[in-house]
């Protein structure tokens, strides 16, 4: 089995134009996001290996938020996944898959967690 190293950025809410029903139309709702990006490890990481090594963590973030296009409307969440995992495909060449988690909070009733997940790899 090959070595993996996966990088995590998990829960935290952006608020995005995004619905398919005409009362979300020009609404921004609140996702909650959770990105996962495969990179591919290097052999060994010591103390002092430099950040190059890996990947800013922020960097995810930033995909799932400051890089969502202001004013565009995603019909669908999917969308906003995709966006994203493209987004940090374009960033680094070393990203070798992204998988996106996003949960419409406004939709819950209940506490329960409505939403998707994306996984793309590197084509």
């Amino acid at each position: 089995m090959a070595d993996s190293l996966i990088l995590e950025v998990a829960d935290f809410e952006v608020d995005v134009l995004t619905g398919v029903y005409s009362e979300e139309t020009g609404q921004k709702q609140p996702l909650r996001i959770s990105v996962s990006v495969k990179l591919k490890p290097y052999d060994r990481y010591l103390p002092d290996t430099p950040l190059g090594a890996s990947k800013n963590y922020m960097d995810l973030k930033f995909a799932a938020s400051d890089a969502l296009p202001e004013g565009v409307h995603f019909t669908l969440i999917e969308a906003v996944a995709d966006h994203i995992a493209e987004t940090l495909f374009i960033q680094d060449e070393r990203v070798e898959a992204v998988t996106v988690k996003i949960v419409k909070l406004a939709i819950s009733e209940a506490g329960e967690k409505i939403g998707m997940t994306l996984t793309r790899e590197r084509r």
